[in-house]
């Protein structure tokens, strides 16, 4: 881990919990992408509001990354990187936009928790990540839903 923060806040999970201590080293992550909507989830999630994310699929197809797993740890950071919390993966859910539901929305625990605030911030977050690679999201693209506990925090 390149990140100081994030390697002392695992160090201090492990010290903790000696049971991980074979576990590799947990990706370090920023929800979001502008400072102030990371900062709130990064808040939401240390205080167990916010227990799941939603990532599309095509995003992390176009930026080769793999998809999530149960049992996944992850450490979350601020904008400006500073370790917050330790996350793990509890359940990975492949859906389309179109079939995200209220309980969905309530997971992710951001703004008034509607599913219409759901709709509205992920459609144009969707918007933006896809619009660097020249696509465009749509109602029948997959969502990954991931939901997670969280495990240890500052």
């Amino acid at each position: 881990m390149e990140n100081a923060s994030a390697r002392n806040l695992w160090g201090d999970f492990l010290d903790a919990h000696l049971e991980f201590a074979s576990q590799d080293a947990p990706k370090v992550i920023h929800f979001c992408d502008n400072e102030s909507d990371a900062n709130t989830c990064a808040d939401l999630a240390c205080k167990e509001i916010k227990r799941a994310t939603s990532h599309s699929l095509k995003g992390l197809q176009l930026r080769n990354e793999n998809l999530p797993k149960i049992g996944d740890f992850y450490v979350v950071t601020d904008w400006d990187g500073n370790a917050k919390c330790i996350l793990r993966t509890t359940r990975v859910k492949l859906l389309p936009f179109f079939s995200i539901r209220e309980e969905h929305a309530r997971l992710e625990g951001e703004g008034d928790k509607s599913l219409e605030h759901w709709k509205k911030s992920h459609w144009d977050y969707y918007t933006r990540e896809l619009a660097e690679f020249g696509k465009e999201p749509k109602e029948s693209m997959i969502v990954v839903f991931e939901e997670f506990e969280m495990l240890y925090k500052k």
